[in-house]
């Protein structure tokens, strides 16, 4: 028995998009209108680049992992499939 593949539709798709937008956008408004001195600024906004960057890569290595593990789940399946499949109960022990 197979699980249907989770599938996204496109209204989840942009309401994600627009919300990472939104909160890139007032990160970035929040860092530019900060009272502080500018290497104060571009240290945050590093730290923002980087935190970015490292969410879309955890993001992409948890979904790896997620595909990795039903392909590996969808293979020891089919293998019991066969098995059970070549296998004769009546069959008499050689």
């Amino acid at each position: 028995m197979t699980t249907p593949a989770a599938k996204t539709t496109s209204a989840y798709f942009a309401q994600a998009g627009i919300a990472f937008a939104v909160a890139l956008l007032s990160v970035v408004l929040g860092i530019v209108y900060l009272p502080v001195d500018g290497w104060m600024r571009a240290f945050l906004a590093v730290g923002v680049m980087f935190l970015v960057t490292s969410c879309f890569t955890l993001a992409k290595v948890v979904r790896d992992a997620q595909e990795s593990a039903g392909l590996s789940s969808r293979l020891d399946q089919a293998r019991l499939d066969r098995i059970l499949a070549e296998h004769d109960p009546f069959k008499e022990p050689v």
